[in-house]
């Protein structure tokens, strides 16, 4: 690919990209669907498909005129425009161009504060509070409520060390004035909140349901410890993002966010919260009693737009492809940060939800050079939560390609050589595999393969011969012959 392509972002919010995606004709609205199926009908024939359009739901019955739902933002030629890219990269150009342009050399310019924002057109208080208002769909069929909290991130404070940080976690509907907060074990607001109750303090949380994509997809990342991800966001545009003050809390979030709800988080004020169709392809967190925001003000611009990502599980989706992209290079910075050198490409499949599979190809240069390169691609900042299997290869293998990267294992791996296990690794509450009795104890890990699939180091230049063709003899074959695929006529 080009290595001279650099990011250009050309938007400030959720509206700014919607406008662009819709000069490029890849949106498309649909009137008069109802959150109780229609929407999560909709979701279900969209979201796995990698050219789906964005689909803007409108006139939503038991919703105010004006009051809208976007999804599908990461798909189509708008994935590339997302990140500031052209529209002819792939998977992997779009992962490469993504490190190059701001991850191997990384930005971080902190926020502004301003005193005023669309966010502030509607604000609701009081007995005005009223979070059925807005088109919190039921995602699938067995969820067991509405999930308001889908493309959505939460700010939070550090009350002891005074940081910011935003993080996707989800949230279901409990009633007027209250929404659950699902925080994952061992992120960063899961620490802030625990923080917060062992000082017998309630949380106070601002959560932005509606906004820009970046910043949301920045949510559910793996930022460094104690750095802001609007901030990150921030360095990806070479410009501070315009943030102001809740009125209730003080907490910062964006100016030009669509909805925002804030309030306060305590240990006692519960609900039951669950099930949902998870990442995971299960429903594997069931029901749980969980803290819930008591929402002192709702904000909002006229005809707001929620932001809905809800994953499909079962295979790829929209969710999986944004993660994928940033993960990739994130993990593949990560390793080359932990001094492993000639590490070619990293791609975290869209299959275990960019999570569960990691493909590694380096270029070998010394003996237990893969061993090294799994076991820091399988614990890195980026990847440690969740992984389950780390597959290191030669450059010669396509980590993309999923049917590549298993022959390469298959035929270079030796079962019982070649896999290492690292054990008690960090677990996520949607893996079904995780056993009860582990759950119940919070014990929430589980071991991480890591397989050695590169020829053997000391006797590589034996190995036999790949009769697989190199890309200059694919070009010549699709060159001369493509045609009888297409049903064209000799060139």
């Amino acid at each position: 690919m080009d290595k001279t392509i650099s990011g250009d972002i050309q938007y400030d919010d959720l509206r700014g990209w919607l406008a662009l995606a819709e000069r490029m004709g890849e949106v498309k609205t649909v009137r008069g669907a109802s959150w109780e199926e229609d929407i999560g009908l909709a979701a279900e024939a969209v979201l796995r498909e990698e050219n789906g359009p964005c689909v803007v739901f409108d006139d939503i019955p038991g919703c105010p005129k004006g009051f809208r739902l976007l999804m599908n933002v990461f798909a189509g030629k708008r994935r590339s425009m997302t990140f500031g890219f052209p529209e002819h990269l792939n998977k992997w150009e779009l992962s490469e161009a993504y490190w190059r342009a701001y991850v191997k050399e990384p930005r971080i310019i902190p926020h502004r504060i301003v005193e005023d924002g669309p966010v502030f057109e509607n604000i609701m208080m009081g007995e005005d509070i009223d979070v059925l208002k807005f088109p919190a769909p039921k995602w699938h069929e067995k969820d067991g409520g509405r999930y308001i909290g889908t493309g959505t991130y939460s700010i939070t404070r550090d009350p002891e060390e005074n940081w910011l940080n935003a993080g996707a976690y989800r949230a279901m509907v409990n009633d007027r004035k209250s929404v659950g907060l699902r925080l994952a074990t061992g992120h960063h607001g899961y620490i802030h909140r625990e923080k917060y109750f062992a000082r017998g303090e309630p949380m106070p949380v601002v959560m932005v349901l509606g906004g820009d994509p970046l910043d949301f997809f920045y949510g559910g990342m793996e930022a460094p410890y104690g750095v802001f991800e609007i901030d990150i966001v921030g360095g990806l545009r070479g410009r501070p993002a315009k943030l102001v003050r809740g009125k209730v809390t003080g907490l910062p979030f964006p100016a030009g966010a669509e909805i925002v709800l804030e309030g306060y988080v305590t240990p006692d004020n519960l609900m039951t919260e669950g099930p949902f169709g998870e990442w995971t392809g299960h429903y594997a967190g069931g029901k749980r009693q969980t803290p819930v925001i008591d929402i002192r003000a709702i904000y909002h611009r006229n005809d707001p737009i929620l932001l809905g990502v809800p994953p499909m599980g079962g295979g790829a989706d929209e969710m999986a492809r944004y993660r994928a992209v940033l993960r990739s290079a994130t993990i593949r910075q990560n390793v080359a940060n932990a001094g492993v050198p000639g590490v070619e490409r990293v791609w975290c499949h869209e299959i275990g939800g960019a999570r569960l599979l990691h493909g590694v190809s380096i270029k070998q240069r010394y003996p237990g050079h893969a061993t090294q390169a799994g076991h820091i691609a399988a614990q890195c900042g980026a990847s440690a939560y969740a992984v389950k299997y780390v597959i290191v290869v030669d450059e010669d293998v396509d980590v993309t390609n999923l049917e590549h990267l298993l022959w390469a294992m298959l035929t270079r791996s030796d079962p019982k050589e070649s896999i290492q296990f690292i054990e008690k690794s960090w677990d996520s509450q949607a893996d079904p595999r995780l056993p009860h009795d582990k759950r119940a104890a919070g014990d929430i890990t589980h071991s991480v393969a890591v397989i050695d699939a590169c020829k053997p180091f000391h006797w590589r230049d034996k190995f036999p011969p790949t009769n697989v063709p190199s890309a200059e003899v694919l070009r010549r074959a699709k060159e001369r012959f493509g045609w009888l695929l297409t049903g064209g006529k000799p060139g």
